[in-house]
C-alpha cells in the first residue's frame, strides 16, 4: 500500500548512491547477492535474542535491496536480476520470522509459522499473477521500472519491513504483532486473487 509513495522518497537518494558501484564495475547483481548475505546474519542475531543487531542487519538488506536496483536502472534490468532480486527477498522474509521462532520457540512458535504461512499467501498470489502479465505484456501502471509486474495490497515491501522494525524494537509482543500482521497479509493475498482472476479475464 506505501509501497508507491516510499519509492518516490527514496528514489532520488539511491540514484544518486549508484553512481558509485556503478562506477567501480560493481554489478546489481553482486549488490543483490551481498545484501542477502548481510541480511543473513540476522538469522543468528535473532537466535541469540541480539535484537539491536538483528535489526541493523534488516536495515542493511534493504538499503542494498533499493541499492541494487537504481544500479542495474543505470546498467541495464535484465531478467535474470530480477529473478535474483525477489527470490532473495522473498527467502529474507521467511527468514525474520524463522529467526524468532528459533529465539523462542515456546511463545512464538504458532505466530511465526502462520506469519510465514500468510508470505507464502502474498508472495504467491504476486508471483503467479506476475507471470501471466508476462505472457500477455501487461504492465504495471504504478511500478513501470520493476522487472515483473507488481501488483499491490495492504501489506508490501514497506509495511513488511515495518513490522519487522517492530519485532526487533517490541520482541516480546512478538506474536501479537505477528498475528495481526498475517492477518493483513491475508487481506492482501484474497485482493490480488480477486483482482488478479479479473484483470486476466477481462484481458
Amino acid at each position: 500500500m506505501l509501497d508507491q509513495y516510499a519509492i518516490k522518497v527514496i528514489r532520488g537518494p539511491l540514484t544518486t548512491a549508484a553512481a558509485l558501484p556503478d562506477r567501480f564495475g560493481i554489478t546489481a547483481n553482486q549488490i543483490t547477492i551481498a545484501g542477502f548475505a548481510i541480511g543473513l546474519l540476522a538469522l543468528p542475531a535473532l537466535v541469540l535474542q541480539q535484537y539491536q543487531w538483528a535489526l541493523g542487519f534488516i536495515v542493511l538488506n534493504r538499503i542494498f535491496d533499493g541499492l541494487d536496483g537504481a544500479v542495474a536502472r543505470r546498467q541495464g534490468i535484465s531478467d535474470c536480476g530480477g529473478f535474483l532480486d525477489i527470490t532473495l527477498d522473498f527467502l529474507f522474509y521467511s527468514l525474520i520470522p524463522f529467526g524468532f521462532v528459533l529465539a523462542d520457540p515456546q511463545t512464538n512458535a504458532v505466530a511465526g509459522a502462520f506469519l510465514i504461512f500468510s508470505f507464502i499467501g502474498t508472495g504467491s498470489s504476486f508471483l503467479a499473477f506476475a507471470i501471466m502479465a508476462s505472457k500477455r505484456n501487461i504492465e504495471s501502471p504504478v511500478y513501470q521500472h520493476k522487472s515483473l509486474y507488481y501488483i499491490g495490497g495492504l501489506t508490501e515491501g514497506t509495511e513488511t519491513i515495518a513490522c519487522f522494525v517492530l519485532f526487533c524494537l517490541l520482541p516480546q509482543h512478538f506474536s501479537a504483532i505477528a498475528w495481526i500482521f498475517g492477518s493483513l497479509c491475508w487481506i492482501t493475498t484474497l485482493s490480488r486473487i480477486w483482482a488478479g482472476y479479473h484483470t486476466l479475464k477481462s484481458e
